[in-house]
């Protein structure tokens, strides 16, 4: 492995049991994502972006294939290192926002804290992860009382605060006007400058699709060829 890439997936290939048969879903997928980079997974709706994000973020197994995060082939993994491997190592994001109701924004960011066993310095790295999202002075208000967009902010903090190698964030704009949703990969990128963490996204918005340190686009479940961003050559699967 590329001691420069946090992820390396080689022929990954995910099949679902459907009536009557299967469906492959991702097909012999390949793909190197260095530390400290925005990559962005783009493609339609049901092309096989969320399935690569789940197997990716530990949460699904490729039917085939190898996925390695630091050099780990997680795949041999067991479920309780898989679990402490998520819950430590890896911060994520979804479309639904599901902050918990009950919490102030402030006890959202925390809670992550908390699950990745953190006890020191909870409160001084809670204000600083709101703070970097532009909430630093909402830390009380609770989720009712914020906009979607802000909802969606503290959900970015709270996948920060506990200091991921890695944050998955999945159509993590798709709720969001194009403002909103240019502002949250403006936050992304600078977490990756000053965080140093590694962002996987998935998009299907064409606004955003190229705002990305690494593009990787799919279609029925394969990587295809690409517009080489400017400077860039033409990437292609392997």
């Amino acid at each position: 492995m590329n001691q420069g890439n946090v992820i390396e997936v080689r022929h990954v290939n995910r099949i679902f049991p459907v009536a009557g048969g299967t469906f492959q879903a991702l097909t012999d997928i390949n793909l190197e994502i260095p530390e400290g980079s925005l990559a962005i997974l783009k493609g339609r709706s049901g092309s096989g972006k969320t399935t690569l994000l789940n197997i990716l973020g530990a949460l699904d197994k490729p039917s085939s294939g190898k996925v390695y995060i630091d050099g780990k082939d997680i795949g041999e993994l067991s479920e309780y290192a898989r679990e402490e491997l998520r819950r430590k190592q890896m911060g994520f994001v979804f479309q639904a926002v599901s902050l918990i109701p009950a919490m102030n924004a402030y006890q959202n960011v925390e809670f992550s804290m908390r699950m990745a066993g953190i006890r020191d310095n909870r409160r001084k790295r809670v204000e600083e992860c709101l703070k970097m999202v532009g909430l630093g002075g909402r830390l009380r208000h609770m989720p009712a009382e914020m906009s979607g967009g802000e909802q969606q902010r503290v959900a970015i903090a709270r996948a920060l605060a506990h200091g991921p190698r890695i944050i998955f964030a999945d159509e993590p704009t798709a709720e969001l006007d194009s403002a909103m949703g240019a502002e949250v990969v403006r936050l992304f990128k600078e977490m990756c400058a000053k965080e140093h963490v590694t962002i996987v996204m998935t998009t299907h918005d064409v606004g955003l699709m190229d705002a990305g340190d690494i593009i990787i686009e799919l279609a029925n479940g394969q990587r295809v060829m690409e517009h080489p961003k400017e400077g860039q050559g033409e990437n292609k699967n392997g």
